[in-house]
């Protein structure tokens, strides 16, 4: 019996893979949620199958997005990055990823976890769009415009929503794909377990 899936995956053992055991799972790990934050953004302009394919040099030149540790590089370490084949060669989007690290931590400070933070922003019931899904939304555009005031950087609302897909603060699976129900039940186990916390 052939598995429904998704019609975005396929032609790509890598994008089934990602599509089947990462995109909508929430993650409770900052330095994995910041990953995503950060390729998000490298991915701007390009296919995310390039991001992909990528992503294992990126966590091993980024120090698997620990966020502290980006957040202390220096001119050194955007020269390093440039001159690194591996990943995505764009000053800009380096400088910014060094920039939102030192964000983060400021963010952390502030609301005591990224992860908490940004589940904030979850979606809780979210629309079925089966084929007509959108490439951003007002809660989108509304976190992109709330981490720009906070000096964040390469993060507009269309970065924005692609983020929260892959996170699970939305649910764009269709309905008919195996995964759509799979990653509701994990991100509505995810928002309770949030609601049960102490304060």
């Amino acid at each position: 019996m052939d598995v429904q899936r998704c019609d975005w995956p396929f032609g790509h053992d890598d994008y089934l893979a990602y599509h089947d055991n990462e995109w909508g799972r929430p993650t409770t790990d900052s330095a994995r949620l910041f990953e995503k934050i950060c390729l998000e953004g490298f991915q701007s302009g390009l296919s995310w199958l390039t991001i992909l394919r990528k992503r294992d040099r990126f966590r091993v030149v980024f120090s698997d997005f620990d966020i502290p540790t980006v957040a202390a590089y220096d001119e050194d370490d955007v020269l390093r990055l440039l001159d690194d084949a591996g990943i995505v060669r764009h000053r800009g989007k380096i400088e910014a990823t060094i920039n939102n690290a030192q964000r983060a931590l400021e963010l952390i400070d502030d609301a005591g976890s990224l992860v908490d933070w940004i589940w904030e922003w979850a979606v809780h019931d979210p629309e079925r769009h089966d084929g007509n899904v959108p490439v951003s939304t007002e809660r989108s555009a509304a976190l992109a415009k709330e981490l720009k005031r906070r000096g964040w950087r390469f993060f507009g609302p269309t970065t924005a929503y692609a983020f929260m897909q892959s996170e699970g603060l939305t649910n764009d699976h269709d309905s008919q794909c195996f995964a759509h129900d799979l990653c509701e039940q994990e991100r509505q186990t995810f928002l309770e377990d949030r609601t049960l916390r102490p304060v």
